[in-house]
């Protein structure tokens, strides 16, 4: 099973310590050597970005920054045998970041992404 993570964290003043860049390389390499980690990337601000909707019928974009207090700021997909192992991943990305930047909050959104499993067969 394939899972999205979305990590959204609030706007810090100062950038993040080495620390926690080293520990997340770190954990970044276990899970990719576990086989779990198939992709990952930081994000840009979404001051870069646009989003684009659909109501009544009508699209519109708008620039960002989005309002939302607390930004997407990176993402990364899994492949795991289950919800649960994501979740751990998931959690123990936040805790490096608990235990090396005090003060930064933030949460992941772990997310299933569909697959053949997901379907029955025709």
């Amino acid at each position: 099973m394939r899972y999205l993570t979305l990590l959204r964290g609030t706007h810090s003043t100062t950038p993040p310590p080495p620390e926690l860049m080293a520990a997340i390389m770190a954990l970044g390499e276990e899970a990719t050597k576990s086989g779990s980690l198939l992709e990952n990337s930081g994000l840009a601000p979404s001051s870069a970005g646009a989003r684009v909707s659909l109501s009544a019928g009508e699209l519109t974009t708008t620039d960002g920054p989005f309002a939302e207090s607390k930004e997407v700021i990176s993402y990364a997909i899994y492949e795991v045998n289950a919800k649960e192992e994501a979740v751990e991943w998931a959690s123990r990305f936040l805790k490096v970041h608990r235990d090396l930047w005090p003060g930064w909050e933030g949460d992941v959104d772990v997310l299933k992404l569909f697959g053949p499993e997901d379907f029955p067969a025709p």
